[in-house]
């Protein structure tokens, strides 16, 4: 499982690609694997968007292993 990050998620991270060798997780359980990895996302995970394979995905959205996760923050422009 291929997830992405960017914006603050990606500075956080040091990184804009992490692999996962998960089979199968719940988007809480990725959440929770992100989190012990990566504790700063924790700030940012009640306000940060979930797509998988190029659409939003719920909540309760099953990610598989050949996904590609986007983890998209909030973003402020002008």
């Amino acid at each position: 499982m291929r997830v992405l990050f960017f914006g603050q998620l990606k500075t956080l991270a040091g990184c804009s690609v992490h692999e996962l060798p998960a089979d199968e997780l719940s988007a809480d359980e990725l959440w929770a694997e992100l989190l012990a990895r990566f504790p700063a996302f924790a700030a940012l995970r009640a306000h940060t968007r979930l797509a998988c394979n190029s659409e939003f995905a719920p909540p309760d959205a099953r990610l598989l292993a050949g996904d590609e996760i986007a983890l998209i923050p909030p973003v402020s422009g002008g």
